[in-house]
Formats: structure tokens, sequence, C-alpha cells
């Protein structure tokens, strides 16, 4: 038996929660839901995530979770973020593979990316200063005074700030985490992706260390000069599997990542980049696969995991019995991996691999006229991946 926080969210949230929690007792695994409200109503009325739901998460070191509203300009800033940083859960893992019928302009190609986002730093790390507040114009003007190069030079009561950290053990950890991720799982490569040709001490520290760590694995530099006279991580040199030049290291701008993406898709593996980055990358990503609709996604720390759907909490759907739920069944998969339930986790994926193939028990999405009167429900999708698992 084992303890999992469950966040229902809100909009379309309870419904794919129900809908996935059915398909995980499917596989027989026990689960002990510790079911915590955290909706936008809860949130709004509290002023706060409630701290029962960061308590339960902290006992149960795990937690699957179902979208959940985010104001756009104004309110509260993102509960994702928000939890990212209160648990450190510094690594997002994103994998993105395409399933045999899932309507996509890439169907045929060979896509299975997988997503590694530092979760913590960048500019998502909230440090920010508002326009005209007179501590955003005192420290306006204390950065144009040390600046060495560029100044800001727009208006002192109409120019907002936001502060951009990226540390060498912040970036150290999350590249060990993408380098032991592709060696566990047997990935073909790691490229690492950010802006360091115009951010050089930002970016360009990121590129340091993830060659420092690339080295410490023994790594295979697609570009062999990269690797003059980088010092393998100190604190990584004996402690990580050597790949002895088996495991390949790539680096690329994310404006030419993204272009690379669409065109070649299937010449990447592990994608290894900052918050920023890898959240526009995520969602690209998704839509070479088929959307958002079945794109899961994983946080981990060293003291807890959440496990959670990409896509928003689309509250027009709310209570409808429409939405795939397929995203947040797939990262119920993920969490079944972390639980060392991997029998089970093939056993799920296996299942929703083939109610999608199949294309008649999917929702309206997944056909290919999104009028299409035979599509089923939510419920009903999960009824059916349900039997699968059943059926073994």
């Amino acid at each position: 038996m084992y303890n999992v926080t469950l966040l229902p969210g809100d909009g379309i949230g309870p419904e794919i929660a129900e809908a996935t929690k059915r398909c995980v007792e499917a596989t027989g695994v026990k689960i002990n839901w510790d079911v915590q409200e955290c909706g936008i109503e809860v949130i709004e009325a509290k002023g706060k995530v409630p701290d029962s739901v960061l308590e339960s998460i902290r006992k149960n070191k795990v937690a699957l979770k179902a979208p959940i509203t985010t104001p756009i300009g104004k309110g509260f800033r993102s509960v994702n973020v928000f939890l990212r940083q209160e648990l450190n859960l510094y690594a997002c893992v994103r994998p993105c593979r395409i399933y045999k019928g899932v309507r996509t302009s890439f169907s045929g190609s060979s896509v299975d990316l997988v997503l590694v986002r530092e979760n913590t730093e960048d500019l998502y790390a909230g440090v920010e200063f508002q326009a005209g507040d007179a501590k955003t114009i005192d420290l306006l003007k204390k950065i144009n005074e040390i600046a060495t190069g560029k100044k800001i030079k727009t208006g002192e009561k109409t120019t907002g700030i936001s502060i951009k950290p990226i540390s060498v053990e912040g970036t150290r950890k999350i590249a060990d985490f993408a380098f032991n991720y592709a060696v566990k799982n047997n990935r073909k490569s790691v490229t690492s992706v950010c802006k360091a040709n115009i951010m050089k001490f930002t970016d360009g520290l990121w590129y340091d260390e993830t060659r420092a760590v690339a080295v410490a694995y023994g790594a295979k530099f697609e570009q062999e000069d990269l690797a003059v006279g980088v010092q393998a991580d100190p604190t990584l040199v004996g402690k990580v599997a050597d790949t002895k030049g088996k495991l390949p290291y790539m680096e690329r701008l994310i404006d030419n990542m993204c272009m690379q993406l669409v065109q070649k898709p299937e010449q990447y593996d592990v994608i290894l980049t900052e918050n920023l980055y890898g959240d526009i990358l995520s969602d690209l990503c998704a839509g070479l696969v088929g959307g958002l609709g079945v794109a899961p996604g994983a946080n981990y720390g060293d003291d807890a995991a959440i496990f959670e759907a990409t896509h928003g909490s689309a509250p027009k759907y709310k209570g409808q019995n429409k939405v795939n739920p397929t995203a947040l069944i797939l990262s119920a998969k993920l969490m079944l991996e972390h639980l060392g339930e991997t029998k089970a986790a093939e056993k799920l994926d296996r299942a929703v691999s083939d109610v999608i193939a199949e294309g008649k028990d999917v929702t309206y999405d997944m056909k290919a006229s999104r009028t299409d009167p035979t599509a089923v429900g939510t419920r009903e999708m999960a009824e059916a991946i349900c039997k699968k698992i059943q059926q073994g």
C-alpha cells in the first residue's frame, strides 16, 4: 500500500483525476489516496496554497496533481511554480513520444524525446520588481551605476525588472540528473540548450557546467573542441557512470533548437535546458506528438515528487465529461515507475497505447474529425483503458 497525495485541482481537473485514479487502481497497485483540495476557489479563499497541501506531500513524498487554474497577469503566481520551489523539485521531466493513432503532422516518424528542465532558477525564480515602485527605481539606478556594459535606458518609472539567477550548483544538479536519467534509461544522447551567445554570464555558466558534467560521465562531445580544457565536475568524478564515449553530448542555442525539433526531431533524445526555455520547448515537443492532451509530466526533488499533466484546467469544459484524460494517466504511469511498480506502469502504458491505436473509445480530440459522433467521454475512455489492463 502506497500513500499518495491527490490534488484534484479545478476546471476539468477533478474529472481527469477520477479517471486516472480508476486506471491506476485497475493495475492492481494499492494506493491510499490522500485527497487535498487546492483549486483556484480554495486558494483565493485562503489567499494561498493551504498548508495542509505541503504537509501532505512532504509526508507522503509522492503526489498526483490535476490542473489548477492560474490567473494571467494578476492574482497568485502559478501553483506549479510555487510547489516546485517550496519542495525543491528541481527537475522537471516531460517525455514526448508518438503513440500510434494520435493525430499529428509527424505521424510515421520516430519522435521519442525527453525534456529535462531545471525547475527552480532562471526567470521563473520569481525575483521581479514592478514598474513605478520606488524600490524598482532605486534598483534600476543601482544597476546602471555598477553595469560595465549595457545600461537600462528606458524610463525609471516605466520599467519593470526581472532577475535571472543561474547558479553553478543548480546547473550541476540538473545536468547530473539528465545524464543519470539518460544512462539508466538507455537514451541515445543528451543535448544542452541555452542562449549563451547573448547571455554570457548566465547561459554561459550553464554551458560551462553542463560540459563539466558531460566530461564526468565520459560523454562524447559532438564538437570535440568544446571539451578542450574542460575539467570534469569534481563532485561527480568517480561517483557516476563512465559511459566511455558511448553517450553523445550536443549543444544547441534555443532558437536553433526550436527549428531543429520541427525539421528533424528524431535526431534528438534527452534535451537538457533551463526553466523558461524548458517551459517553451516542452509545449513544442508536445505539439510534435499530438498536443498537451497526450503529454505527461513529472517533477522530482531529493525528498518528493509530483506527477502532473502539462495542460491547463480548461474551465470552459468543466463538468462536461468531454476532455482527454491521457496526459494525467500517462503521468500516473511515471508515478508507478517512480514507486518501483514497473510492471504495472508497463501494463498501464500498453493499455493506453492499445486504446489510442484502436481509435474507437477515445475522446473527440483524438478522432479524425472533432465532430465525430462516435467520440466517447472522459469516463468512457478511462473505462476502456481499465478493460485493456484487466485483459492483460
